[in-house]
């Protein structure tokens, strides 16, 4: 089911121009660990601006908007919920026209699924998302990304929590750090 719903999302945004990446549980399963996910969260390219784009591209994909007043919903909280009206399944379009998501989604990495070309974000932009939220559940997604992906790009999630430390007063880095040396603790065993 996710799958023919990820291609609709696809065509849905690429029908309007709309650059976007699948970012949550979602680009989990491609970059981490396997895991119980039950909604799928994208990134796009657009501001509040591009708001009724957004909704007729969600409607006429099948999905129905889950607020009465999108546009207050959006204005306050850069998201609009949305619902696939056969299974259920939940789809938060995430509005975005940061420096960092500009660059995350250009990133973004193409991968087939069933014959339709999906973005998803990039292994590194997942871990920098995921440590930004911060929730117990994102920062073992996190260390399962970073076990499965031994070469990303440090330098560059290193780039970007510093200039989120820097404006949010913060320290993502060390969130980071800290998951790291747990890998290397875990991964280094007990001395013998």
């Amino acid at each position: 089911m996710f799958r023919q719903l990820l291609k609709s999302v696809a065509a849905a945004f690429d029908r309007i121009d709309i650059p976007y990446m699948i970012i949550g549980g979602q680009a989990v399963l491609i970059h981490g660990e396997a895991r119980l996910t039950q909604d799928i969260d994208v990134t796009l390219a657009a501001g509040p601006d591009r708001l009724s784009d957004v909704v007729e591209a969600v409607r006429s994909a099948g999905w129905v908007v889950l607020v009465d007043d999108a546009e207050e919903f959006v204005r306050e909280t850069l998201v609009l919920p949305c619902k696939d009206q056969n299974s259920d399944i939940r789809m938060d379009c995430v509005f975005s026209f940061t420096p960092y998501e500009a660059s995350a989604i250009s990133r973004a990495i193409e991968l087939d699924v069933d014959g339709a070309q999906v973005r998803y974000a990039t292994a590194e932009d997942l871990v920098i998302h995921k440590i930004f939220a911060g929730r117990p559940r994102d920062l073992e997604d996190v260390r399962g990304i970073m076990l499965h992906n031994p070469s990303l790009d440090n330098d560059y999630i290193l780039t970007w929590l510093g200039r989120f430390d820097e404006s949010a007063g913060e320290s993502f880095t060390r969130i980071f750090e800290d998951v790291r040396k747990s890998i290397d603790r875990a991964t280094d065993g007990p001395d013998l």
